[in-house]
């Protein structure tokens, strides 16, 4: 059965060496292949693009605070409405990508970055030290993701810079786990030893073998983590405890109109809760997409 499956990978990584195909032909072949996937790739797309061009799609002050225009219906000029402070929802939500993506890659980035050099080095040393970090690491995945956070946020308070520190804690552990758990069965490979006999130092292993040889792993993990950050961020500006007023963002449009205003006005509590629903949805396809590339197994199938 191992035997197979390496004749697969292997005929896997041959078909890609004598692939000539253009780059866009690539991109038709895998979106027919996984159409979800390149569902969550457009959503990841759309996402980026409304964070980078903000100011040139929108064409009114997210926090401008207009009395006159409170909980107006969406028209032209106010595409998806107001709010009950007369701000323009649309523009709300398109800078509101920008503290959305912000968060999400900076806490998946920093806390998959730290969980790879950690799970690394634990399955390279081994031992004692091996023993001590995993049940460190047991204590933080006891405690739910969002129960951590808001723990954090808590100790420290609101803010972008301390939600993104609350999210990246809890990712640490989870990164380390599956990161070490390929880096077991790399250290058993010969060259590892080679390199010890030949008196390499630790650091050089760990960089130069063994990290490049979980990368695959480490790549799916951000992926994964950056739609759950996103849900993460909005769920702690709900509840009052993550990014504060007047900066644009998804969950605290929803705190200030999802009870209020879901039966006078739904257009308040509607829309940002759509965006949040399609950015986690489109990052999870994305994330999935990726693992089925990386992965000689399952692109065998």
């Amino acid at each position: 059965m191992s035997a197979a499956t390496d004749a697969s990978a292997d005929n896997v990584e041959l078909d890609e060496l004598t692939d000539n195909r253009t780059l866009w032909e690539k991109t038709k072949s895998l979106s027919a292949k996984n159409p979800l996937g390149a569902f969550g790739l457009v959503v990841v797309i759309v996402m980026v693009f409304m964070a980078l061009f903000a100011d040139i799609i929108t064409w009114h002050d997210p926090v401008d605070i207009s009395f006159e225009y409170m909980l107006v219906v969406p028209s032209w000029d106010f595409l998806l409405g107001t709010d009950q402070l007369g701000r323009d929802i649309f523009s709300r939500i398109v800078y509101g990508a920008r503290t959305a993506l912000l968060v999400g890659i900076t806490a998946s980035v920093v806390g998959a970055f730290i969980g790879l050099v950690l799970g690394v080095a634990s399955a390279y040393f081994g031992g004692t030290f091996d023993l001590l970090f995993q049940r460190f690491m047991d204590v933080f995945m006891a405690f739910p993701l969002i129960i951590l956070a808001l723990a954090i946020v808590s100790i420290f308070g609101g803010g972008i810079d301390k939600v993104i520190l609350a999210i990246t804690i809890p990712f640490i552990p989870r990164c380390a786990r599956v990161v070490r758990s390929n880096a077991l069965a790399i250290r058993e490979i010969p060259y590892v030893d080679a390199a010890r006999a030949m008196g390499f130092s630790h650091t050089r292993i760990i960089l130069r073998h063994m990290v490049p040889n979980v990368m695959a792993p480490f790549l799916i993990m951000i992926t994964a983590f950056v739609g759950q950050a996103i849900l993460t961020e909005a769920s702690l500006s709900y509840l009052g405890m993550g990014v504060q007023e007047p900066t644009p963002a998804w969950g605290l449009m929803l705190q200030g109109g999802a009870e209020e205003y879901a039966e006078s006005a739904p257009w308040v509590p509607i829309f940002p809760g759509v965006a949040i629903t399609l950015a986690v949805f489109g990052f999870n396809l994305f994330g999935d997409a990726v693992r089925d590339t990386l992965d000689p197994r399952l692109r065998s199938q």
